[in-house]
């Protein structure tokens, strides 16, 4: 029966183990005292219940023995050695308030009831021996004491039923171990899924710290000793010199500060230090497509905001974009797709960004799993804590950011376009196909110290289809 007050009923019971023993209990002093005025084969024929009396020693020595079944939980050995004493003696009794045909071994029921509780309780060894013991000492006093002739099928049943309750334990506690076992892999093993989606981030954050410092670290510093060396020689127009490598100073001391604020955060003290050849940026944009096209694909470029000067972050985030968003598209869209890349310039002066958006005409419904299986969302936010937010549904990342497989390719945009402050929005098309659309700013956000509000966090929303 599996109705909701059977499963409320199971679920107390559970919690309340002492009233559990308590009713076991009763139930089996029931049986007990049915059985012990229950002949077998009654001479006349007939019911046999009610044809042999209850002497006053089976009552009080069963509900004695019944009493102490009631820790069988807390002290199984112990409750096992008192109940098998109980029922010997209340068979030693039987002899002379029954005749030898009317004797019986009804008591012995406590005690196999305690052999299933050591055997379910405690160790393999254990249950071997308490069950070799309990059938050495019940057989040959079921045969002396109980129903006579000694080979009676009652008394030989004695040792069937106590073996049957070691086995049956020790089947119980090996299932409990190994359910116990698979539940603790289990957790392990999402412990481990969680350690991994943990680590993965951290490396793509020390990979974009590497990226920054390639890309920016030598010309900053570049900017600044030449501020440094031309602030002594302005005579010829000392004003304007002045002012231009005051802003020139400010400026790079600027970038080296968030630079230095960025790298540090990202990168590990034991990081090596990274390769100072600068990276790739929209001038390689032509090869990169080039490559696809070898492969199959067909990609139209529509890119006039390449040919501009573009800041250097920026520039290889944005490289980086159309890079991995075109590689999801030959994984997962297949080689003879079309894909289209725009890149342009959106705003002016302080609200300018470079608008990259790469959309393509592949099927928009493929779900595949996330690592670990990641319920609910993943959040955080741009320049300190890693920036963006990635929507998880169902276990399913939502996005086909993957460049060279793992499912993290929409990570790492997410945190390129975080570290600029930037935005990432990927989701399917309403007409079919796909898009990835990353908004970077193109001006620097301001130092903590000068008291500007924090970089807006990068945000790259899910909105259901084909993932990664």
């Amino acid at each position: 029966m599996n109705t909701p007050q059977a499963a409320r009923a199971r679920q107390w019971l559970r919690a309340h183990p002492l009233a559990f023993d308590a009713l076991l209990a009763v139930g089996v002093l029931a049986v007990v005292l049915c059985a012990s005025v229950t002949v077998a084969r009654p001479p006349d024929g007939g019911p046999g219940f009610g044809k042999r009396d209850l002497p006053a020693h089976t009552l009080v020595l069963s509900v004695l023995a019944c009493a102490v079944l009631v820790k069988r939980r807390s002290y199984p050995l112990r409750t096992l050695a008192v109940v098998t004493a109980l029922a010997v003696l209340e068979m030693g009794l039987g002899t002379r308030s029954h005749v030898p045909e009317e004797r019986h071994a009804s008591v012995l029921i406590i005690v196999v009831v305690a052999v299933f509780t050591v055997a379910s309780r405690t160790d393999r060894p254990t249950t071997l021996r308490v069950g070799l013991a309990a059938t050495a000492v019940c057989t040959p006093a079921a045969m002396l004491l109980g129903t006579q002739p000694w080979y009676d099928s009652e008394n030989l049943g004695v040792f069937a039923w106590t073996a049957l309750a070691a086995a049956t334990g020790e089947a119980v506690r090996s299932r409990r171990a190994a359910v116990d076992a698979i539940r603790e892999r289990a957790e392990r093993a999402e412990r481990t899924r969680e350690e991994e989606a943990r680590r993965r981030v951290a490396e793509e954050r020390m990979r974009i710290a590497r990226e920054l410092h390639d890309v920016v670290a030598h010309h900053i510093a570049l900017v600044n000793v030449q501020a440094g060396v031309a602030a002594h020689v302005m005579d010829t127009r000392p004003d304007q010199a002045k002012e231009a490598l005051g802003h020139i100073r400010q400026a790079s001391s600027r970038a080296l500060s968030e630079l230095q604020t960025t790298v540090g955060l990202l990168r590990q003290q034991d990081e090596p230090v990274a390769p100072t050849a600068p990276a790739r940026g929209l001038g390689g944009l032509e090869e990169l497509v080039d490559g696809f096209t070898r492969a199959g694909m067909s990609v139209t470029v529509d890119a006039p905001a390449a040919a501009g000067p573009l800041p250097s972050a920026v520039d290889l985030a944005a490289y980086r974009v159309v890079q991995e968003a075109l590689t999801n598209v030959h994984k997962h869209a297949g080689p003879g797709a079309t894909a289209r890349v725009r890149i342009v310039r959106r705003g002016k002066a302080a609200d300018a960004a470079l608008d990259i958006t790469v959309d393509d005409d592949g099927p928009g419904g493929r779900r595949v799993p996330a690592p670990g299986g990641v319920h609910g969302s993943v959040n955080g936010s741009g320049g300190s804590n890693g920036g963006g937010a990635v929507a998880v549904n169902g276990g399913a990342v939502n996005g086909r950011g993957v460049n060279g497989g793992g499912g993290h390719g929409l990570m790492g945009m997410r945190e390129r376009a975080a570290a600029l402050s930037g935005d990432c929005q990927v989701g399917p098309l309403a007409g079919g196909g796909f898009r990835v659309r990353v908004v970077l700013p193109l001006q620097a956000p301001r130092p903590a110290e000068e008291g500007a509000p924090s970089p807006r966090p990068g945000f790259c929303p899910s909105h259901g289809g084909r993932t990664a």
